[in-house]
């Protein structure tokens, strides 16, 4: 049993209801937000969840193995420093952190306390993507050709309400790092690593300082090209994703925070055919989807069967490709080469100089 406290009493509900769903691994003992009586809401009164305002004392608890880090991305890794400091495994929201040199201090803590570090992707798990990576096993998708993205969500003033979003101080970021930092994941975790990203982006649905609009155009190690468009002035929420291969094209439904549990469109390109496509997705076992698939696979490391989990090196793909985002914005929509070094200009952090 993996005991586990959850700071942050926001998403950290909906992290809660995935620990629910896996009681024979999981036991949420805490659940630590300043506002306590955000907390007991969340819990729904559960006695057998500890509710307080004291990080200190979770951290300091012996009995919490795992800390699952939900707060204001700001405070990511201060917190996760201190939690693998008190020798506790981390589980932590997206943006994992606010530049690569914040991502190598979290590697050199973690190697020092012989601890893990999860990122949170959790819209890697569900039916649709374990479908698609049946797929490419038996050899079926072949050359990836290109890919397109949509992230078109609607957030009207009421969502910048709370005072931290949509400013670079609290949020870090706009709708690249908060929102579309999921489709671009599921782009790496299918195609593989960026090789060269050009993207343009404004500030046009809120009066914020953050992008809410971009544009970007990827060209992957492989050769794919992809490209993506994202909003938060869309009418509704929807995200989705089409993948052209040699042998087949995969296309999403709509669903905006969980595609994977939506069914699929794999359309066969000769030489394979339909029947074979339909052949490798009718042996495809039922597969648990967001939060629950994403703590199933953090059991699975945590009890030394790792391969599903979200590792931290590609925790650290993510906010590398960020950066890089960052950077040809910066640089006027120039394209921006990747790997990125340490000598890269915004290696310690894409946030803008204050006024």
């Amino acid at each position: 049993m993996i005991r586990t406290a959850i700071i942050g009493a926001g998403i950290g509900a909906e992290h809660l209801a995935g620990y629910r769903a896996l009681p024979e691994l999981f036991a949420v003992t805490t659940l630590c937000d300043l506002d306590t009586a955000r907390a007991q809401a969340a819990t729904g009164g559960d006695p057998a969840i500890a509710v307080t305002g004291d990080l200190d004392g979770v951290l300091a608890d012996p009995a919490v193995d795992v800390i699952d880090i939900c707060l204001p991305p700001h405070l990511h890794v201060p917190v996760a420093l201190r939690a693998l400091e008190a020798g506790k495994h981390v589980i932590c929201e997206k943006p994992l952190a606010r530049s690569l040199a914040e991502v190598d201090q979290l590697q050199t803590a973690a190697a020092k306390a012989n601890r893990h570090v999860f990122p949170v992707f959790q819209y890697r798990y569900g039916p649709a993507l374990a479908q698609l990576a049946a797929l490419q096993k038996a050899g079926l998708t072949g050359t990836p050709f290109v890919a397109s993205l949509e992230t078109h969500w609607n957030r009207g003033a009421a969502y910048y309400d709370i005072p931290w979003r949509g400013t670079w101080a609290g949020e870090s970021g706009g709708a690249l790092l908060g929102h579309a930092i999921h489709a671009h994941d599921l782009l790496c975790h299918i195609l593989g690593p960026v090789a060269e990203v050009t993207a343009q982006a404004a500030t046009r649905v809120n009066p914020i300082e953050t992008e809410d609009c971009a544009a970007l155009i990827f060209r992957m190690e492989s050769g794919a090209l992809a490209t993506s468009s994202v909003t938060l002035g869309a009418g509704e929420d929807t995200s989705r994703l089409r993948l052209c291969f040699a042998g087949l094209t995969a296309e999403s439904g709509t669903l905006p925070y969980a595609p994977a549990a939506a069914q699929w469109r794999f359309i066969a390109r000769p030489p394979v055919t339909q029947d074979q496509v339909d052949a490798v997705l009718a042996a495809v076992p039922p597969q648990a989807t967001g939060f629950t698939g994403y703590l199933q696979a953090v059991a699975e490391a945590l009890a030394g069967r790792a391969g599903a989990e979200v590792t931290l090196a590609q925790g650290r793909r993510s906010i590398e490709l960020v950066t890089a985002i960052y950077a040809s914005i910066r640089a006027g929509g120039q394209p921006v080469r990747l790997p990125l070094t340490p000598d890269a200009p915004l290696y310690t952090g894409w946030l803008p100089d204050p006024p």
